[in-house]
């Protein structure tokens, strides 16, 4: 495959850009160009729940182009499909009477939040209220802002981010596995790292603080799920000191990890702010949502009077394609019972990823519903890391050479998560192949005397 001088690749090593050119795909699978068929274990990048090529979707994207191809929403204008897909979402949504502001990008979602978050503590008075807390190992997005909030070390490097100026703290990551100390039970774990953040609040002033963003269950830090109480205790304190509870959903929203949302799955009560993208559309187009309680929304409409107009807002800001594409996925979801079904098949995609829990460089198996992850090790004794990432690298091009794409994040875990739509004999493919792939890389340790 030639080397393009013309073309800036996302999230990629730029010595080792083209290493595989999807051509097609269907259901949940995908062919190269070479005619090499791979069963898609990441559903894209967690955001293909329906699969590849959906001719309902795709008639109604036709449809609505043929209807209205682009309306924008500023200055008053606005179209139908966009204030039914603002009904819809605000129904179903984990969260009382929500308002909704669309974007098309789960990073441009979140800098909405962090502008939103400002006017209105400036509406009520309260403009000293700026400061955020995200936790380490967090992911946000990569534009300038939600990059400021993401805590992983290769979107923060050599960026010059603008994280103080933002008013970003950052506390501990939940992960039990990689953050406890000594023989710290999981309780104990999590009564420190939320008494650490209850230090940094009080420090800081939490007359300062506006709010602290977590994603439920994390994606790109290595599908991260908190212990027991963790999210129980955070919400208290929280509420204690008048901070609000900001929900990442982008990648856990819409059935992924075994309910209809992240925050229901992980016992969080209605959160104040929320962010959605990716399985809102099943990626079949670009778009995003920020919702924010009604109070907050209705704060905010005499300021936006006296200043003329509110002054944010996208040129896609509810583009008609893209919500009537998503307003669709979402009847899908509700008219074929998506979100119950990839419970079932998550339980069982739970089961068989528990099978690498005695695999020789595995060190932890972690997830819920149709997400998770298998960790690596160098030693399975004491957790020892892998240093690097070329462990991990070599297990992703060896899992891919089995026919089944799936995906390295933080470092060595090897992250699953699947279209909503797949079945049981499709998982066993992934696991069959995983497997394999596990035992190729284990060798490949010995001979390298990586292993410690």
């Amino acid at each position: 495959m030639s080397k393009t001088n013309h073309l800036i690749y996302p999230t990629t090593n730029f010595k080792a850009i083209e290493q595989i050119n999807i051509a097609r795909g269907e259901g949940c699978y995908v062919w190269d160009d070479k005619g090499n068929k791979y069963l898609e274990g990441m559903a894209g990048l967690w955001c293909t729940a329906l699969g590849y090529g959906n001719q309902e979707l795709i008639d109604t994207a036709a449809e609505q182009m043929k209807t209205l191809t682009f309306s924008h929403m500023f200055g008053g204008k606005t179209h139908p499909v966009a204030i039914e897909l603002a009904d819809t979402l605000a129904e179903m949504i984990p969260m009382q009477d929500a308002i909704l502001s669309f974007g098309s990008s789960g990073s441009d979602a979140n800098d909405t939040h962090i502008k939103l978050l400002r006017y209105y503590h400036e509406a009520i008075g309260k403009p000293e209220r700026r400061k955020i807390i995200a936790r380490e190992r967090s992911y946000h997005g990569v534009t300038v802002a939600a990059s400021s909030l993401t805590g992983l070390p290769v979107t923060q490097k050599h960026f010059d981010l603008p994280v103080d100026a933002l008013g970003i703290l950052r506390t501990d990551h939940p992960h039990y596995y990689r953050g406890r100390q000594g023989n710290e039970t999981e309780a104990e774990f999590v009564e420190r790292i939320v008494g650490n953040l209850e230090k940094m609040i009080l420090s800081e002033g939490p007359e300062t603080i506006a709010a602290f963003i977590a994603e439920p269950i994390t994606g790109a830090s290595g599908v991260i799920v908190p212990p027991p109480g963790y999210y129980e205790k955070v919400q208290a304190l929280l509420n204690k000191h008048d901070i609000m509870f900001w929900a990442d959903e982008v990648i856990t929203g819409f059935g992924r990890t075994g309910s209809d949302f992240g925050c229901t799955t992980m016992g969080i009560e209605s959160p104040d702010l929320m962010t959605f993208a990716k399985q809102l559309s099943s990626a079949y187009i670009p778009i995003s949502a920020s919702a924010i309680r009604r109070e907050m929304y209705d704060a905010m409409v005499e300021q936006s009077a006296a200043a003329g107009v509110f002054g944010h807002g996208y040129t896609y800001s509810g583009h008609p394609v893209a919500c009537a594409v998503a307003l669709k996925v979402l009847q899908i979801y509700e008219r074929d019972q998506i979100f119950a079904k990839a419970a079932v098949t998550g339980h069982y995609l739970q089961q068989r990823l528990a099978e690498f829990a005695d695999h020789p460089l595995v060190g932890e198996v972690r997830g819920s519903g149709l997400i998770g992850a298998i960790e690596l090790v160098a030693n399975k004794e004491t957790g020892e890391a892998f240093v690097g990432g070329a462990v991990g690298g070599y297990l992703q091009k060896a899992v891919q050479d089995e026919g089944v794409l799936l995906r390295i994040v933080a470092g060595s875990s090897l992250a699953f998560c699947p279209p909503l739509i797949i079945t049981e004999p499709q998982i066993d493919e992934i696991i069959e192949a995983t497997g394999r792939a596990l035992d190729k890389t284990l060798e490949h340790c010995k001979q390298e005397r990586l292993l410690v």
